[in-house]
């Protein structure tokens, strides 16, 4: 697969891998299945993952140290990893949370993520929620040490405001941002993703396929099952589905041109609005998997780009991103 460089150096494939799906939040979770599929992410090129202390409460980041540590010291060089702090979450309660961003938080954070992951040293470490009770600067101070005592190599932060990003990366360089960004979710180009270009860090996408939506695999919110998030998510409410379906029919006639799947036509649209952009699309089916990699060989024309560019202006998108709680922290 190809590659891009994030910043400060940080090569990685062009599509990376998010792996938060493999412990909760879509459905009933299988480890055995899992390592399977982790293991067959060489086989696809896609060679950076994406975890965080927040998914399965540490599992995520156990799940990933238990596939490196089944590598050999030279396959394991080839992939990078990424991680978070910054949200904490009660034992009892799915949904609720809380924005830390102390220093004594992210320390403590880091070495638990540290030996959850078996590693010596984090490849890419993010404040996962940015907290209006801690200056940007003092975290940023904090994780610029973790870099210096060789415990992250990489800085980076998620859902961070313009001027957040702007503060923080004067203290200490950002390698990327990590926020929600698709053709079903477009905030961040009115002020974050110009503030990314100009500072020239990388542009992380989450959710790139609009949690799934964007596959066209889901129609129906009964297609979802007890334990799927998306199943109670506003966006994805049968009267919002349905209205929504008119931006899948306008990728339609692109998917049928590039002989491609409406899924890999929204990531080769990530892909083309910047150099550094790298999405983390999630998966649990291997041929899935395939199919997002398949989407870094995919160039779209410029005049198809720019078709994509203006269907937010025709289409209003209806729903909310997440419920109050879940918007916590988000461009912060």
């Amino acid at each position: 697969m190809k590659t891009r460089t994030l910043s400060q150096g940080l090569e990685v494939s062009a599509i990376g891998y998010g792996a938060m799906g493999l412990s909760e939040f879509y459905g009933q979770t299988d480890d055995r299945h899992a390592l399977q599929l982790l293991n067959q992410l060489r086989e696809t090129g896609i060679t950076f993952i994406d975890t965080a202390d927040l998914y399965g409460r540490g599992h995520n980041e156990q799940l990933i140290g238990q596939f490196l540590a089944g590598l050999s010291q030279a396959d394991r060089q080839t992939f990078t990893v990424a991680t978070k702090c910054g949200i904490a979450r009660p034992a009892d309660e799915a949904y609720a949370r809380t924005i830390n961003n102390e220093p004594d938080y992210i320390i403590r954070s880091c070495h638990a993520s540290l030996k959850r992951l078996g590693v010596e040293r984090i490849d890419l470490f993010y404040l996962h929620r940015i907290s209006p009770a801690t200056p940007i600067e003092e975290s940023m101070a904090c994780l610029s040490s973790l870099v210096q005592q060789g415990k992250i190599a990489q800085i980076g932060l998620c859902e961070a405001s313009a001027a957040t990003l702007k503060r923080a990366h004067a203290v200490h360089p950002l390698a990327a941002l990590q926020t929600e960004y698709s053709l079903w979710t477009r905030d961040i180009e009115a002020a974050i993703l110009p503030m990314v270009k100009q500072l020239g860090i990388g542009l992380v996408p989450y959710s790139p396929l609009g949690r799934g939506f964007l596959t066209g695999k889901y129609r129906n919110n009964s297609d979802f099952t007890e334990g799927d998030f998306r199943k109670n998510n506003d966006r994805f409410q049968q009267q919002n589905l349905d209205h929504n379906l008119s931006l899948l029919n306008a990728i339609a006639p692109l998917a049928e041109k590039y002989h491609a799947t409406s899924g890999q036509i929204a990531l080769a649209w990530l892909l083309a609005q910047y150099e550094k952009v790298v999405p983390i699309p999630g998966t649990k089916q291997l041929v899935w998997l395939h199919e997002n990699a398949g989407a870094a060989e995919i160039e779209l024309e410029e005049a198809d780009v720019r078709l994509l560019n203006g269907l937010h202006q025709q289409i209003e998108v209806k729903g909310g991103r997440y419920s109050e709680e879940g918007m916590k922290g988000v461009n912060g």
